[in-house]
């Protein structure tokens, strides 16, 4: 019995050999300044790798802690004075840096740039900063990124080339809805500087489905978003679906038996040890996965609805191939359905999918700050 209780401690052990990078690994801070403008200070930290940050508001004395779990200090570990920020001190054992101030004073975020952290303080009201420190929560927190770190998402726009896929009322083909919907999400996503992008196809292509999963596990993606715009009798609106080899409703698992042909063979890089761990090994990757795939489904649906009709019972269930790879979150989503005339008619329109990348843009960004780091 010893022996069985402790194989699972070794996949645990193993897991992070062979599951996706972390998303933000704590960072180097190579440099820092504190300048004084228009009564405020500017804070800006230069960051070699990711970092999460948060800050709260403490009293007696009146300061501001940011705290930076993991990083490292590289140049000189205090800060002269600026507007309201008396001076600034990093505190290694802690993970922290403190700003003492001259008096009340609360953060915002500032310009958002690649490898730096930048945060404006300006002085508020006694009331706003006391109530602040009351709250007893973070009044401001984040994720920043150099270049080389950015986490990378790969978009999936369905079929292409010989494979049109659902074909409207009026001729228009699923394959060119979902590329231009790709390209307009791919915009927003390097353009918020949130990740790198890349897709599975940029122009009209067939791809078969085992391709395009390994496509993204070869390049440790982060994340795996496949876009649809299928055919289903009576259905209307968007949808998100996660995996599952039993599907939801009967609907899902149709469109799942439309979609996949084909499966996905081997790929996964295990270290050597014996096929009983290895199948734990899996397991505990697919238990992972599966929670970051639902996490990303709720807010896609969320988001999603702040913009564009959904489907009843959004979040569905079933067993879509693309998103069979066993360590990169991923989720299918359906921005429509044109066998619908109503979401025929939209799709075909670059005002509504711009709505619709802007959910998910959205979304996205909200899942990379959120995954915990590695």
């Amino acid at each position: 019995m010893p022996r069985l209780g402790r194989r699972p401690l070794l996949g645990l052990g193993l897991i992070a050999a062979v599951a996706a990078p972390s998303l933000a690994r704590a960072a180097t801070l190579t440099g820092a300044t504190l300048a004084a403008t228009a009564g405020r200070a500017r804070l800006t930290l230069a960051i070699d790798g990711a970092q999460r940050w948060s800050i709260r508001a403490h009293a007696d004395p009146m300061r501001l802690v940011i705290e930076l779990p993991g990083a490292t200090w590289r140049g000189a570990a205090t800060l002269r004075n600026a507007g309201p920020v008396r001076a600034g001190r990093f505190v290694a054992a802690d993970g922290v840096l403190v700003l003492d101030l001259a008096g009340p004073a609360l953060p915002s975020i500032g310009p958002a740039r690649e490898g730096q952290i930048t945060i404006d303080i300006a002085p508020v009201p006694p009331p706003r900063f006391e109530a602040a420190i009351r709250a007893g929560r973070d009044v401001l927190a984040g994720t920043a990124r150099s270049a080389g770190s950015l986490p990378l998402v790969v978009l999936d726009p369905g079929h292409g080339g010989r494979d049109p896929g659902a074909i409207g009322t009026t001729g228009v083909q699923e394959k060119r809805i979902v590329l231009a919907a790709a390209l307009e999400l791919k915009r927003r996503l390097e353009a918020a500087r949130t990740c790198r992008v890349l897709l599975t196809r940029q122009r009209d292509v067939f791809v078969p489905l085992a391709d395009r999963v390994e496509f993204a596990r070869r390049r440790d993606a982060a994340l795996f978003v496949s876009l649809h715009a299928d055919s289903a009798p009576g259905a209307r609106g968007a949808s998100v679906y996660t995996l599952s080899e039993t599907a939801s409703d009967a609907m899902s698992e149709a469109l799942a038996q439309r979609e996949n042909r084909a499966d996905i063979a081997g790929g996964l890089r295990l270290p050597s040890v014996s096929p009983e761990v290895q199948r734990i090994l899996i397991s505990l990757m697919r238990q992972e996965t599966r929670v970051g795939s639902n996490r990303l489904a709720r807010l896609a649906v969320r988001e999603l609805g702040e913009e564009v009709q959904l489907l009843p019972n959004t979040h569905r269930e079933a067993a879509f191939v693309v998103l069979k790879a066993p360590e990169i979150p991923s989720a299918l989503v359906e921005l429509g359905f044109l066998s619908d005339p109503r979401d025929e008619a939209a799709l075909q329109q670059g005002a509504h999918r711009a709505r619709l990348s802007l959910a998910l843009s959205r979304a996205v960004k909200q899942w990379l700050d959120s995954t915990p780091t590695g």
